[in-house]
């Protein structure tokens, strides 16, 4: 599993977790700002395949939801993620 995350980022952080600061970070935050996994791997420099079982993970602990928008997978953060990845600041 590959991923190029910047010092700010604990090493000790479970990736699925950085994985979700980092789409709160980028703003995949509503269904209508959804990305598609290419577009992720993107951004977070990650490996598709580190993506999506890091998504897989997410999904199941209800901090990322799945939508098909034009015939193509692609996710956002949920209110719950939300309240994870903010909870890290207080």
């Amino acid at each position: 599993m590959s991923s190029s995350f910047g010092p700010s980022y604990n090493s000790t952080m479970p990736e699925e977790f950085r994985l979700l600061c980092m789409l709160h970070n980028i703003g995949a935050t509503t269904s209508e700002k959804s990305l598609p996994i290419e577009k992720i791997s993107e951004w977070t420099r990650m490996e598709i395949s580190a993506v999506q079982l890091q998504l897989r993970k997410l999904v199941e602990l209800d901090f990322v939801q799945r939508i098909e928008a034009e015939g193509v997978n692609k996710y956002h953060i949920t209110l719950n993620g939300i309240r994870k990845v903010l909870s890290t600041y207080s």
